[in-house]
């Protein structure tokens, strides 16, 4: 297979997993909307895991945001960049792989975001308590916290997730290949 091929047949795993997880998450989330809005919230596995429909008009985790067009310049900015490194890291495929559940679970909420002003989360998981003291990150400021449950989140949030986390993962073990950078044999040191 010559080289264009190939890079077209790269582009079109992603672009595949991209939209494939952007019909998950706008699936989920309009079962979501039709079946949970009433009942508001349901038991899956006992108290650890349960199906609570919330509307978030904010950031990940309910972080607040006054202004919707911040968000959406956020968004599109990541996706920008996102479009960027798919490019140079090509060759890549983990890092291929993350940056595509990144840019579905990108492309998920904003749809959300600009559709309905608001992204539907429904996963509600019991985890251990999380104590933050509070203080300030950029231009909010966090109060502090006792978390007895994480935030509830959907499937666009967990895509973004296992994407960063693969991605922290490739370059904490390999920060070379992930950089693009040519890997320097034991000869050459």
């Amino acid at each position: 297979m010559n080289t264009t091929a190939l890079m077209h047949t790269r582009y079109r795993q992603v672009l595949l997993l991209t939209g494939v997880i952007i019909a998950i998450d706008q699936v989920t989330k309009y079962l979501a909307f039709a079946y949970l809005r009433p009942r508001l919230s349901v038991s899956v596995i006992g108290d650890f895991l349960r199906f609570t429909y919330l509307e978030n008009p904010g950031m990940a985790f309910g972080i607040e945001v006054e202004n919707n067009l911040l968000l959406h310049t956020l968004s599109i900015l990541v996706v920008l960049i996102i479009f960027y490194y798919l490019f140079k890291l090509r060759d890549h495929p983990i890092l291929r792989f993350s940056f595509a559940a990144i840019l579905g679970g990108a492309f998920g909420n904003w749809i959300d975001r600009f559709f309905r002003g608001r992204v539907i989360d429904f996963v509600d998981l019991d985890v251990f308590d999380i104590h933050f003291s509070g203080g300030s990150f950029l231009f909010w400021e966090l109060p502090a916290t006792l978390m007895n449950r994480w935030p509830i989140f959907n499937v666009a949030d967990m895509a973004v997730s296992i994407g960063m986390f693969m991605i922290i993962v490739t370059v904490l073990l390999n920060p070379s290949e992930a950089s693009g950078l040519p890997h320097a044999s034991r000869e050459e040191i």
